[in-house]
């Protein structure tokens, strides 16, 4: 196993990648079942250039869009679930129950589809922080809650505050100052904005 860190505006990120440098997780510092160094990795940033050019382009507000090879492992119902979070677009929400139709999982069955998005292990590439209550609240997020605020934040789903710092800048504005406005500013339930062209530089 392979992995290297990165810095980032929600803290040092932790990635790892298997044998065949394919991206097998990210995970954030006190992230609720995230993977931690074990004995035997190899740290090595080479498998890792993609993603770091990747996120870093996120974080600036130049990419709307991961285009990255991943492999992660669960069960097959994990993975379907994991599959509709890839279709959810940038700058948009949608919710556990949505989420479960698309999966063609039973009303029922949504305290089993938040459990499999809450065990996503590619945080931030495979966007589960776009995933919000049905009466449109945020819910739980393993990298917690003021991640989730800062990254929705960041893709326009959430208004910036005025006087916080902007994306370029490479910090997010605080979750304190963002959570105020969540219930007023996210979209209802099914309703998913035109997400904003990302900015590009030559």
């Amino acid at each position: 196993m392979f992995w290297t860190d990165v810095d980032s505006p929600l803290g040092p990120l932790l990635l790892t990648a298997d044998l065949d440098g394919v991206l097998t997780s990210v995970s954030v510092p006190g992230q609720k079942g995230g993977r931690s160094v074990q004995e035997g990795w190899r740290r090595d940033r080479g498998p890792f250039r993609a993603a770091v050019e990747q996120l870093d382009a996120y974080f600036a507000a130049d990419l709307a869009e991961f285009r990255l090879t991943v492999r992660a492992e669960g069960t097959a119902f994990r993975t379907r679930v994991w599959a509709a979070l890839d279709s959810v677009p940038y700058g948009s929400t949608t919710t556990y129950g949505e989420i479960a139709a698309r999966v063609g999982a039973p009303r029922a069955a949504v305290r089993a589809v938040g459990g499999a998005i809450g065990a996503n292990p590619l945080l931030i590439v495979r966007p589960c922080h776009r995933i919000i209550g049905a009466n449109g609240a945020l819910t739980g997020y393993a990298g917690g809650l003021d991640r989730k605020v800062r990254l929705l934040t960041l893709e326009g789903a959430l208004p910036v505050v005025q006087g916080a710092p902007t994306a370029p800048e490479r910090s997010l504005p605080a979750p304190e100052q963002a959570l105020p406005a969540l219930e007023r500013s996210l979209p209802a339930p099914g309703v998913i904005p035109t997400p904003p062209r990302p900015s590009t530089h030559p």
